[in-house]
């Protein structure tokens, strides 16, 4: 790590550090002395400080908020409302970093290019532009400084974690943040993004519901992604037209097989169901977009996924033992095997039922968090219990997709549709198919 980057590290580290510990002491003083406490006020304060920052760590918190009770109620729900759009670069600024990107001809390699942002996310922020050839493209430019940015982000998260487990014990999270910290300095390489943008374009190519941008190596580094422009709205403005539920029903099919095909035929999942990685057409199919979180599995965690539903159909808890056995958990008392299975039941509950309905047929809103709750508490009761690594994405991908289908008012048979994906299911041949894609695709080993 160079000097400069170094201390841009110890600058933004001391920015969040000791008003993140501020708050995480006095939360740990309401636990642990009885002291009075607002933990909202405390949760509100958490998501000011962190929401002026340009990082990653407002992505973390999107995916912790999935995990039953991985943070107190009060901080996942305000940090999960933190958009990650962070201030645009100003055009000078764009200008120096294309130049370091493309060189200082940088102008002559493309017919047009909007100074203005077009969206600005967590690492960077994405320009309009058109090539020589005609094609429309955006330009994804990260922002400087980011590997500082993100390590720096992910020190301050293993500190926020360590504090709240000395709080609360019921989840271990050292493999959440393995996960988590692998998939996030993934992320800074936009060269590995392209490829995993291939990787979906082939293996979602037999599903005319769902568009994939498609990578342009020429006019592409590890900072810039340049990739072909697809038109769409964003999900929440056409939902806000009120649309008829035939088109709604249209829009969460595509979703689900934008999400489940490359899962159940190919061991990957897109680990960032986020409102804002995908956008809606006018017949209805979906736009794809952000390949930066993906998580490539093993055939036998597939195998294991399939095997924990059949489980909850049947009520086998042999099977359910060995399936969370296949996903990495270990140490599994009959107890707390019953506390999870409580959320596996929430989770595969639509799969079971051979009939059209919504994901959820409650209207309480509050369902998914008192499932979550009750969870909490059981494993806290059984000893705590330690996800293992492949269970972060994988749990946030169903949590997150789920709750897109709730804000739809999907009515889908949603267990034909998963049982559609499975009947031909085999370990051998999904592996093949992975290897195949993943070599075509050009997909480099995880680190």
């Amino acid at each position: 790590m160079s000097g400069s980057n170094l201390f841009g590290e110890i600058r933004r580290f001391a920015r969040t550090s000791g008003a993140v510990g501020g708050i995480a002491a006095r939360v740990a003083g309401a636990r642990v002395f009885g002291i009075k406490t607002d933990k909202a006020a405390h949760a509100e304060d958490l998501k000011l400080i962190l929401g002026g920052l340009k990082g990653p760590l407002m992505k973390v918190a999107q995916f912790l908020s999935t995990v039953p009770d991985a943070l107190p109620a009060e901080y996942a729900a305000e940090l999960a409302q933190l958009q990650a759009n962070a201030p645009a670069m100003g055009w000078n600024f764009v200008r120096r970093r294309m130049g370091s990107e493309l060189g200082p001809d940088w102008r002559s390699k493309f017919t047009s290019f909007n100074q203005e942002a077009s969206a600005a996310a967590s690492l960077g922020q994405v320009h309009r532009a058109t090539l020589p050839d005609g094609t429309d493209v955006a330009c994804k430019l990260q922002y400087p400084d980011m590997p500082s940015t993100v390590e720096a982000d992910l020190r301050q998260l293993k500190l926020a974690m360590a504090v709240y487990h000395r709080m609360d014990s019921a989840i271990q999270h050292d493999e959440i943040y393995k996960e988590l910290r692998e998939r996030l300095r993934e992320e800074l390489d936009y060269l590995r993004e392209a490829a995993q943008m291939r990787l979906y374009g082939l293996m979602l190519r037999d599903q005319p519901g769902v568009h994939i941008p498609v990578p342009r190596p020429a006019f592409s580094t590890h900072r810039l992604l340049t990739m072909t422009w697809l038109d769409g709205r964003p999900l929440m403005q056409r939902l806000a037209e009120d649309p008829p539920q035939e088109e709604r029903n249209r829009i969460a099919e595509a979703l689900f097989r934008a999400w489940y095909v490359p899962f159940y035929r190919f061991g990957v999942i897109h680990g960032d169901p986020h409102l804002g990685n995908y956008q809606v057409r006018p017949d209805g199919s979906v736009n794809l977009l952000d390949f930066g979180a993906i998580r490539v599995f093993d055939a036998s965690f597939v195998s294991g996924v399939i095997a924990l539903f059949e489980a909850v159909r049947d009520n086998d808890d042999d099977k359910a033992h060995h399936a969370y056995e296949t996903w990495g958990f270990t140490d599994l008392s009959r107890d707390k095997m019953d506390v999870l299975n409580m959320w596996a039941r929430f989770l595969y509950e639509p799969l079971t039922q051979d009939r059209v309905r919504r994901i959820q047929e409650t209207d309480d809103p509050t369902f998914g968090r008192d499932v979550a709750e009750r969870v909490h508490a059981g494993l806290k009761r059984t000893g705590g219990v330690k996800p293992p690594r492949e269970f972060v994405l994988m749990d946030r991908s169903a949590i997150g997709l789920g709750g897109v289908f709730l804000r739809l008012k999907a009515e889908l048979n949603w267990s034909r549709l998963f049982q559609e994906l499975i009947a031909d299911f085999n370990e051998a041949a999904l592996a093949e198919r992975q290897a195949a894609a993943l070599a075509e695709a050009g997909v480099p080993a995880a680190g």
